[in-house]
């Protein structure tokens, strides 16, 4: 597009730029022509605000509001200075430059500007989704594989046959040559039984026969249980005396991982001599972040890759998720099982992993092994189509649904994705701009939007709310645009009223900042507060009736502010606590829970939504309560009463915080109380008052 500039402007332009600040006045030039070719200027043919016919010109619309061009939320009706921060308020005008007449949330570009801006757009579809989860750890032992070689009687270690670490021994192999006096006595009982057995098998006493033969048994299950094998035995009785030096063979195969017994030392039974690892099996432990959890699954396939062998692949599985997390390094622990039958993976070593996850049936993850299969919680290798004891553990199996994994793939249930790059992320928002085109004008419009985002899966996020397919959201540029919404005090990321989201189909005005939103909730006040001093005083049926105005109330503010459609936030918080009073009647013990419950819902509204009301109220606290678990609860005076003991203990409980901008007795007439006594009347809701569920 062209500028006009005139000998006046030049001049002014050569003078700057010969000035002290060169930079700074060459900056503001190219500042200039950037806003002149994105938003065009009053001589713009194509996109001007007016021609030479007679249109009004910019300055001649009519001003809407003034604002603060560093805090936007203000808005008033005349010229002043901004209350936050003293600068001059500018003006806003009626269907400003970039802003389509009557959208709060969107701006207009010519393709000049759209081509300056690099803005880049991709269609939101629906998608099969899948996510690769790369993850990094260490191998180590499988603790279940560790064995110990310990002396299983006491006495001298005379020689040691395998006599450092490292060493991989066999089942049988020798190890240790003992000298035990206690080993010798307990041969000299065998061999002696074996005198009385051969001297009383021909006598005619049974008696005798039976004593010889049971102590015969009895000495040689001794010689075993000392790790005597049955060939040593044999050897002792072909011998007919005791051997001095007895050895020691292993038990298990395996790798000597430790070394506790030196030659000439003296050992007690139990004291441990050997341990042994068998490593044809090994534990990974990797490190997942807390944003990858949702797609990491016990018994899930695991692809590992070890520096030391590129190109070469081992798999395992998931056997275990810690369940914390550590708060040094914000990660949390995975244990996966893999198979090391050729003693490549060495414990100690650092490994690479990749846990592919695919999206299934009702947002679970599918893995095609397991669907629909029966899994044991201890041994993930062990999956059976049908319920049956674990083949290792003898534990019934699991299905493995209730592991988080789909019975069935997604298939043609796609789910709706936007590239990564689309949302710009705030706080607990998510805001996209969806391009509109005018196919008569070839005008650009972008329109703000707020949107629900699900897991981030690869490249792409997951949309749950917020946008429909065919839609095109701008994946390059976004910055751009919101930072151009910002200097013309339009909501943007920062300033979010005036967004608002397809599935609720309502603006985020509706439901309020968070400040108005906790603010709402005092409505419902004197009904909570009625019921929880009817408690106070034992009074079970005003407390139920008090427990129903409360329903009926939360009910009333959910239509009035018309949140049924909404899922999220303080909707979904109020709509919380009014399921905690489906179910009320006049028993004054599920009465109390009742109010435990809501009073737990009610506090986190509170402190989330930041309630600044002119009632002040009391956060309260009961350890004692409910068997030791303890009850909080919501009053209006600073002095205990206690709704889960009642009279019993009245003033058991402690003040924790307080909410509020005023004290009780400050409240202004017409307020959600009297000024004459927490007992009075309310108008509307609350006690004694004309037509109130209150009025036995």
């Amino acid at each position: 597009m062209n500028v006009d500039s005139n000998d006046d402007t030049t001049h002014k332009v050569k003078r700057l730029l010969k000035g002290p600040w060169p930079i700074l006045g060459a900056g503001i030039i190219i500042g200039f022509i950037v806003s002149v070719i994105i938003f065009g200027t009053s001589r713009d043919k194509g996109n001007a605000t007016h021609d030479h016919k007679g249109s009004p010109s910019s300055q001649e619309k009519k001003i809407k509001y003034w604002t603060c061009s560093m805090h936007p939320q203000i808005k008033l009706p005349k010229e002043g200075l901004c209350p936050i921060c003293a600068m001059d308020l500018i003006p806003v005008h009626a269907g400003a430059e970039g802003q389509e007449e009557g959208s709060e949330v969107s701006l207009t570009l010519n393709e000049a500007g759209r081509m300056l801006a690099e803005i880049e757009t991709s269609e939101v579809k629906y998608e099969s989704v899948a996510n690769e989860v790369r993850l990094v750890g260490k191998v180590e032992y499988d603790e279940t594989k560790l064995s110990y070689i310990s002396a299983w009687v006491p006495g001298r270690i005379d020689r040691l046959f395998v006599d450092f670490t490292g060493t991989k021994v066999r089942k049988g192999d020798h190890l240790i040559k003992l000298y035990s006096p206690e080993l010798i006595s307990t041969q000299e009982e065998y061999l002696q039984a074996i005198r009385n057995w051969e001297e009383t098998k021909s006598s005619e006493l049974s008696v005798m026969r039976g004593t010889a033969e049971k102590t015969l048994t009895s000495s040689k299950e001794k010689l075993r249980l000392f790790g005597i094998t049955e060939r040593q035995i044999e050897d002792i009785k072909k011998k007919g005396k005791p051997q001095e030096h007895l050895t020691i063979y292993s038990s298990v195969a395996g790798t000597v991982i430790q070394k506790n017994g030196f030659e000439g030392m003296y050992v007690k039974t139990g004291d441990k001599i050997y341990t042994i690892a068998d490593l044809s099996k090994v534990w990974l432990y990797l490190d997942a972040y807390e944003s990858d959890l949702q797609w990491l699954h016990y018994g899930q396939h695991v692809v590992v890759e070890a520096e030391g062998y590129p190109g070469m692949v081992f798999h395992g599985k998931v056997a275990f998720i810690d369940p914390f997390v550590d708060t040094k390094t914000r990660t949390i622990k995975l244990r996966v099982n893999v198979d090391n039958e050729d003693d490549r993976l060495k414990p100690g070593m650092f490994v690479r992993a990749t846990i592919k996850a695919t999206l299934g049936e009702g947002g679970k993850i599918y893995e095609e092994d397991l669907a629909a299969k029966w899994i044991c919680p201890m041994h993930p290798d062990i999956v059976k189509d049908h319920q049956e004891p674990c083949d290792i553990c003898e534990m019934d199996l699991i299905p493995t649904k209730e592991f988080g994994f789909a019975e069935k793939p997604t298939m043609d249930q796609k789910v709706l994705t936007i590239p990564k790059s689309a949302p710009l992320i705030t706080g607990k928002r998510a805001v996209v701009y969806v391009e509109n085109i005018n196919d008569e004008t070839g005008v650009h419009r972008y329109e703000g939007r707020e949107v629900v985002l699900g897991p981030q899966a690869g490249e792409h996020y997951i949309i749950l709310s917020g946008l429909k397919a065919g839609e095109r959201v701008v994946t390059k540029g976004n910055f751009k645009i919101d930072s151009a919404l910002q200097i013309h005090a339009k909501p943007s990321m920062m300033n979010p009223a005036g967004f608002y989201s397809e599935k609720d189909n309502i603006v985020s005005q509706t439901v309020g900042s968070a400040g108005e939103n906790a603010g709402a909730i005092a409505e419902a006040l004197p009904y909570y507060l009625d019921a929880f001093k009817a408690l106070a005083h034992d009074d079970a049926h005003t407390a139920a009736s008090a427990l129903e105005g409360l329903r009926d109330k939360v009910e009333e503010i959910i239509k009035k502010n018309k949140l049924e459609a909404v899922s999220q936030g303080f909707a979904a918080d109020l709509k919380e606590l009014g399921e905690q009073l489906t179910s009320i009647d006049h028993d004054i013990k599920s009465l109390r829970v009742v109010l435990r419950n809501t009073s737990l819902v009610l506090k986190d509204i509170l402190e989330k939504y930041d309630y600044k009301e002119d009632l002040k109220i009391y956060l309260a606290f009961c350890p004692m309560a409910f068997s030791g678990d303890g009850g909080h609860w919501i009053q209006d005076e600073k002095e205990i009463a206690n709704p889960y003991y009642g009279e019993r203990m009245l003033r058991c409980g402690e003040i924790q915080a307080e909410y509020g901008m005023e004290s009780f007795s400050e409240q202004p007439t017409g307020k959600i109380h009297d000024d004459k006594g927490s007992k009075g009347s309310h108008k509307g809701s609350g006690t004694n008052h004309k037509g109130s569920h209150h009025n036995h």
